[in-house]
């Protein structure tokens, strides 16, 4: 028996917002130097991305990571970075998707932005009183 996935969508689908996605990121003032110090092959990277979105919505088993640990290590991802980030990415889902896809994807990505946002705040340490 299979899992449905989470909403209406295609793994054709996701590979796309993926692909828009990390053009718009290549090109963004802030994300892009942040992402080009770490992704040194591009189609590796969205080709991982996209396997960790069909596992997320599909149910697909493809996809092997741990993104808090990679988030966390980065050294140079911080908080604020998440909200940016959701906002390119909520962009990209509203210009390639359906409208009822888009919401539920961009609803799935704000709860996983958020716990990654606080991942990367813990990994900080506490903070710091003047």
């Amino acid at each position: 028996m299979s899992i449905p996935p989470r909403f209406p969508i295609t793994p054709e689908q996701i590979d796309r917002v993926v692909a828009v996605f990390y053009a718009a990121v290549r090109r963004h003032e802030s994300l892009g130097p942040i992402f080009a110090g770490h992704v040194t092959d591009w189609p590796e990277h969205e080709d991982k991305i996209a396997r960790f979105w069909r596992n997320a919505i599909l149910s697909e088993r493809a996809y092997d990571g741990n993104p808090m640990l990679v988030h966390r290590r980065a050294g140079d991802v911080r908080p604020e970075h998440f909200p940016v980030w959701l906002a390119l990415f909520d962009e990209t889902l509203r210009r390639t998707l359906p409208s009822e896809s888009a919401a539920a994807w961009s609803a799935l990505a704000h709860r996983i932005g958020q716990s990654l946002s606080f991942g990367v705040s813990l990994a900080e340490g506490p903070p710091r009183l003047r």
